[in-house]
């Protein structure tokens, strides 16, 4: 019985610390002594204003992530011991215990009721740190709140809580809602991480368009750009480019083809119809003349107004784009569109850029993106993504050049149909 050890004192501890390198134990060990430090703590412990100026987590947030990472003791002090335990959870975590904890993160008022205000709440923190650091979070200009309630309205809120007469956000609700909203689940899940420029959920496409393209004229908000950028990889979010705008260029299908073929990458298309409402697709594939589907998986489509949505490919199918011009059979409309089938698309344009339809489609699990299945759009947007890497290494005296004309004649004859096949 001599040889009998003691119980550790802090078995959580123990358990959380076997989830981290040495190394990483050290890294976590200088962080707590320079943040405790900043608290003016004797190193014992990390203030909250320290935590949150830190790691950049405003608001009603940054206030509920400090409870939880100090383990809900509300004594205002997070140990050692706590961050050790708190980030093995958080991020070391098994998926359902990560989620867990986000979901909880997201109960700003802790009352283990997810309401619609809990999730505004969460909205506007989000917002405060992404796009309007400088501004009182309370004070959300009506463009702001909008664009809140377009990412509020993709929640779904069926959990019935005695004693309320609205409903509550279940856990099976929540991780629905990530899904619609990988931006979001992205910038939850990395709020411990070191807060610098490749922070996940944190990346904001720069938006590039000409002088004569006003900011208002744009469908492409920023947090529009932000939500569409949660499901692409970091080096697709650095920078957009507008290569048409039917209120500049007209809606003409053949100028639309023309404007896009001049770059090689992905395209993110965003369509206003007449409805008011505002949808569109990622396309990672050029858009070419084809007589079928083609393209690949990275293809989504995506809602943005009245609620902002991504559906991403099911793997159903591999009916993800389709570019079709100057085919005179029934069975290959003409114009560009996404899953679905022939006629029947997740999302369709026709050649005469003046009508077009979207029904629900296995291909990317989405419902009908408008307010009926047959659209007639308003405004139409096409933005090239600019990714990093030797595509875009291409040096500037190229452009204009005999052979760059020739290449962009090259893809625009593609486009209708007159080049050689065997290209």
């Amino acid at each position: 019985m001599g040889n009998a050890q003691s119980p550790s004192p802090d078995p959580p501890l123990d358990a959380a610390s076997l989830a981290f390198s040495k190394q990483e134990l050290e890294d976590l060990r200088s962080l707590f002594v320079s943040l405790a430090a900043q608290s003016g703590s004797n190193c014992k412990f990390i203030s909250q204003p320290v935590f949150q100026a830190h790691f950049r987590v405003p608001g009603p947030l940054g206030a509920r992530m400090f409870q939880l990472a100090a383990r809900k003791r509300n004594d205002g002090m997070l140990t050692f011991e706590d961050l050790v335990v708190t980030k093995a959870t958080y991020e070391k975590g098994a998926r359902d215990e990560i989620e867990e904890f986000i979901y909880q993160l997201c109960d700003v008022t802790g009352d283990s009721i997810l309401g619609r205000s809990d999730i505004e709440a969460v909205l506007k923190s989000i917002h405060e740190a992404l796009f309007s650091p400088e501004s009182d979070d309370n004070d959300l200009s009506s463009q702001h709140q909008d664009i809140l309630e377009v990412f509020i309205n993709a929640a779904i809120f069926s959990e019935k809580v005695e004693g309320l007469a609205r409903e509550s956000m279940s856990l099976a609700d929540f991780r629905s809602w990530c899904s619609l909203l990988p931006s979001a689940r992205k910038f939850l899940g990395s709020l411990l991480t070191p807060p610098d420029s490749g922070r996940p959920g944190y990346q904001v496409p720069c938006l590039q368009h000409p002088e004569n393209v006003s900011s208002d004229m744009l469908l492409l908000w920023k947090e529009y750009a932000w939500h569409i950028g949660g499901a692409l990889s970091q080096n697709e979010v650095e920078e957009w480019k507008l290569l048409y705008h039917s209120a500049v260029n007209g809606l003409s299908f053949s100028t639309f083809l023309g404007n896009i073929s001049n770059g090689d990458g992905p395209t993110v298309l965003i369509i206003k119809d007449t409805e008011g409402y505002v949808y569109g697709g990622y396309a990672s594939q050029p858009w070419e003349r084809q007589s079928d589907f083609y393209g690949d998986m990275k293809s989504f489509l995506f809602q943005l107004y009245p609620k902002a949505s991504i559906f991403r490919p099911t793997g159903a199918n591999n009916n993800l784009q389709w570019c079709a011009v100057n085919f005179s059979s029934d069975s290959i409309p003409n114009g560009i569109g996404f899953g679905g089938r022939a006629n029947h698309f997740g999302l369709f344009l026709s050649a005469n850029f003046d009508q077009g339809h979207t029904f629900s489609c296995t291909t990317f699990n989405s419902p009908c993106l408008s307010k009926t299945s047959k659209i007639h759009p308003e405004t139409i947007e096409c933005w090239g993504v600019l990714a990093k890497g030797p595509q875009n290494g291409k040096p500037e005296v190229l452009k204009g050049t005999v052979l760059e004309r020739f290449k962009e004649d090259r893809n625009m004859l593609k486009m209708v149909g007159l080049a050689n096949s065997s290209d």
